[in-house]
């Protein structure tokens, strides 16, 4: 990516569907073998969106991974690309002009230990704007989805403790950036779409001067 200019025209395609639909649960099936199920329906429902975007047979042969263990087809480097899924939804983004890209997606009905998992996980400063605004759900959900995603762009996953990354996520605002010294910058864009929220993140600049958001593709299924 040449500087911030390539976010005018950059776009990233995201694929929402209902895990159900996906990798629907067998009642038959233990708990362990359902779970083995659902993950290798997760795997061949990705690689058919990724092989109707490319035009190409894509098999999960044809990933390879990064020495912190995240996915990327060996024969599209280019194509930056993150996947995730919560106990109702799967997500998928992929985008060919930006690099590095993260995503998480948390269903809103879930049951959480909110204030319990907040001190352990926010920032000082996310705790702080938590408090001032009274604890508000739709903010925790901002702040998980924002910190799981940049983390799962940069590819380090949740090897670095999230109350280190100030996310910078605003109660009020549907994106922004977030910065750590040993990651680098990051973007990110929130979506709350049928009982769900999504936080898409790519790596950026510093400087939000001329910065504009890419083009979301939503594809629901």
């Amino acid at each position: 990516m040449q500087g911030m200019r390539a976010h005018m025209s950059a776009q990233i395609i995201l694929e929402l569907a209902r895990l159900a639909q996906i990798a629907p649960q067998q009642p038959a099936l233990e708990r362990k073998e359902n779970i083995q199920q659902q993950k290798q329906a997760i795997y061949a429902f990705r690689n058919q969106r990724l092989s109707a975007y490319l035009n190409v047979p894509i098999c999960s042969d044809d990933f390879a991974r990064t020495a912190y263990g995240k996915p990327f087809l060996l024969a599209y480097p280019q194509l930056a690309l993150n996947h995730s899924h919560s106990r109702q939804h799967y997500a998928l983004a992929y985008s060919e002009q930006l690099q590095d890209v993260g995503v998480d997606v948390e269903d809103l009905d879930r049951k959480v230990r909110f204030e319990s998992l907040a001190r352990h996980m926010f920032h000082p400063a996310e705790w702080e704007l938590w408090q001032a605004y009274d604890q508000e759900t739709d903010y925790w959900f901002k702040v998980w989805t924002t910190k799981e995603a940049v983390l799962k762009a940069s590819g380090l996953g949740i090897r670095m403790s999230l109350n280190q990354l100030n996310s910078g996520v605003h109660p009020h605002q549907q994106g922004g950036f977030c910065h750590h010294e040993s990651l680098g910058t990051f973007a990110y864009q929130h979506l709350q779409i049928g009982g769900c929220i999504l936080t898409v993140a790519w790596r950026s600049e510093r400087s939000c001067k001329g910065f504009q958001f890419p083009k979301l593709q939503l594809i629901r299924h």
